[in-house]
């Protein structure tokens, strides 16, 4: 968070200082004093260029730019007061000790945070684990899970659905049910998240590591078909950032070389790869429900199966490996992967409003395209002409010619209150992956993950919000290039 002093800019200093002062706070205003410190009057970025379009010359003092009339408050000024005044209009208020010197400020962003994700719990969620709690059934037997998991089915129109404890497991448990194992390969996504390959690694078998599309961020069935080696068994397509693969391309090159896949659909609730939904392509597919996912039960994932006997198997696994009808008979060595009715009371609550949850994802990533589609430097996700992407995150680039890294556009959001996260690192550079990488090129998704934000994405953002981020998106950017610019006139 900006200290007070590096807003502040004495009267006579010259527009190219005011912009290097905009460009390294990122807040989009600051603050005029004499030679004792007195607010004098108050810049921001806007100012400037409304000077600059009227034919001002980059040689003018501040003092012919900046707005004189700012609205001020007493540094003591209470919480409640300093809340009615700011507004749309008034966006940051100088906050003056009593000879009107400012020793602090106050914004929109220091009283309220834009979070990238978070949980709309306003359906039945209170109700469904209340009625647990009344009930007794709390651990992981109960009518909700039976309940959840005939939801999740019914949704995909698959026969078999089986929640667990988190998405991480789900992929374990698809895998190990269709016997991957141990001298196997399964082919992941450079770019995705480490459980991906972990999942894969604790099943015994190894990871072979294919860059991604550049045009969907995702796995594409060619550079998959280049991987390919003798003891290659499984494919792992990973649905990024809720953007589809192209499952029908997959599906085909499987196939034909009698390999397995498991979709890692944890981030892509109800996408559509060429309308068919995501999770009703492969011999499995598996779903988080973390609390930042489209839909959630604070922990929790799922297990999509087309096979009754690998449903069958994976029940058994999911419980100790206890046989399902003689108890306490253990059939193999298994885990506890059970979800418990709490947790599946939530998700039941969620899945009965899922539709109205993903048109508001929707209508939140038609309103970042228009409001983004313009701004010189930023590139929108992908969207393939085949595909119905949900936008679990919306999640920009940032272009080389932006002028900014996008570190330095993180955090300068986040002095406004506005929350962003990098993309993933791409999993050939990590440690605890960089044993199984075969090769040291992955370009794709190194420049995706160096320049890739993902912005504010929850349902439960408001519209103002949202035109918030956008503002502030838009404004940093534009004051970087002029900063830019007045430094190359030198």
């Amino acid at each position: 968070m900006s200290a007070i002093g590096d807003l502040l800019i004495q009267t006579g200093s010259p527009l190219p200082v005011a912009l290097e002062v905009l460009d390294r706070t990122g807040l989009g205003f600051l603050l005029v004093v004499d030679e004792g410190g007195r607010l004098c009057g108050t810049m921001t970025d806007g100012d400037i260029r409304r000077a600059l379009m009227r034919g001002a010359w980059l040689g003018v003092a501040v003092d012919d730019v900046m707005q004189r009339g700012c609205v001020s408050l007493p540094v003591d000024a209470d919480a409640q007061t300093i809340n009615a005044t700011l507004s749309e209009t008034i966006e940051f208020i100088p906050l003056l000790d009593a000879v009107g010197r400012p020793v602090e400020y106050a914004t929109l962003g220091r009283h309220r945070r834009v979070p990238v994700m978070e949980p709309l719990l306003t359906g039945n969620e209170s109700a469904y684990v209340q009625e647990c709690i009344d009930s007794g059934w709390i651990s992981s037997r109960g009518p909700f899970v039976s309940q959840f998991e005939r939801m999740i089915a019914a949704y995909h129109d698959v026969p078999y659905a089986l929640a667990v404890s988190n998405g991480t497991v789900a992929l374990h448990l698809a895998l190990t049910s269709l016997g991957i194992g141990p001298g196997d390969e399964v082919i992941v996504p450079d770019l995705t998240f480490a459980a991906t390959a972990g999942a894969v690694v604790h099943a015994g078998a190894t990871p072979v590591f294919v860059d991604v599309e550049p045009d969907t961020w995702t796995l594409g069935a060619r550079a998959v078909e280049q991987a390919l080696t003798a003891r290659t068994r499984a494919i792992i397509p990973v649905h990024l950032y809720g953007h589809p693969c192209d499952m029908p391309e997959i599906m085909d090159l499987a196939r034909q070389r009698g390999l397995l896949v498991v979709e890692d659909a944890a981030e892509a609730w109800g996408a559509r790869a060429r309308g068919r939904l995501v999770g009703t392509f492969g011999d499995a597919a598996c779903y988080s429900f973390f609390g930042n996912k489209t839909v959630t039960t604070g922990e929790g994932g799922a297990v999509l199966f087309q096979d009754a006997a690998t449903f069958e198997r994976a029940h058994m696994l999911r419980d100790h490996g206890m046989s399902r009808e003689r108890k306490y008979w253990h059939l193999e060595v298994g885990f506890n992967y059970r979800l418990t009715n709490l947790q599946a009371a939530v998700g039941v609550a969620q899945l009965e409003r899922v539709d109205a949850i993903l048109a508001h994802k929707r209508s939140l990533a038609i309103r970042y395209a228009e409001g983004l589609a313009a701004v010189d430097g930023v590139e929108l996700p992908p969207r393939a002409e085949w595909a119905d992407p949900t936008y679990w995150l919306y999640t920009i680039r940032l272009a080389d010619h932006a002028g900014l890294p996008r570190d330095s556009l993180a955090e300068r959001l986040l002095l406004n209150g506005i929350e962003t996260r990098p993309v993933f690192y791409p999993l050939h550079s990590m440690p605890a992956f960089e044993r199984y990488c075969q090769t040291p090129e992955f370009p794709v998704a190194d420049t995706i993950s160096r320049s890739g934000l993902s912005l504010p994405s929850s349902v439960a953002l408001k519209d103002e919000d949202v035109s918030l981020v956008i503002e502030r998106i838009t404004a940093i950017l534009r004051v970087r290039r002029l900063a830019l610019d007045a430094s190359a006139l030198g």
